[in-house]
């Protein structure tokens, strides 16, 4: 479980604005930064040693169901930004990812995405129940995704 020690030292990623991210008016483009969302959180996952292989062998994918931006200050060319990432679990078939964005230069929040999203049955085309359950069974390192290491009792996957 993410406890509030989790959200003061999530995972982060440091990633540079390059010039073809911009708007015309110099900011990165709405697009953008849920890429960058995209991008560190498929790093947490990496850094928590899920193998990708396995998971599609497990015939699972991650999905998102739900995204939501909040712009607090302007990212442009020059800019460095450190993306966090913690992953939260609230129970049923879909978790949440809480992600800041922070100017490298003053530290200054950028924005925040929140999202929701599960892990889908690529056979059944819906999603599975307690995908933390599956999370855990798969990572390595599981307390990188909020999730204490699989105990004799979890349940399979």
């Amino acid at each position: 479980m993410t406890t509030a020690a989790d959200l003061a030292t999530p995972f982060r990623v440091r990633i540079g604005v390059r010039a073809y991210e911009l708007d015309a008016q110099g900011h990165v483009t709405t697009a953008v930064y849920l890429q960058y969302g995209d991008h560190v959180r498929w790093k947490l996952l990496q850094a928590a040693g899920i193998d990708l292989g396995e998971l599609r062998r497990a015939r699972l994918a991650p999905v998102t169901l739900e995204t939501t931006v909040r712009f607090v200050r302007e990212l442009r060319m020059g800019h460095e930004v450190d993306v966090s990432c913690v992953f939260l679990w609230t129970g049923g078939r879909a978790g949440r990812v809480f992600q800041q964005l922070h100017r490298v230069d003053d530290g200054e929040l950028v924005a925040e995405i929140s999202s929701v999203g599960g892990l889908l049955d690529l056979d059944d085309r819906r999603l599975v129940p307690a995908p933390d359950a599956h999370w855990r069974r798969l990572a390595r390192r599981p307390e990188l995704l909020g999730l204490a290491a699989a105990d004799d009792g979890a349940a399979p996957c």
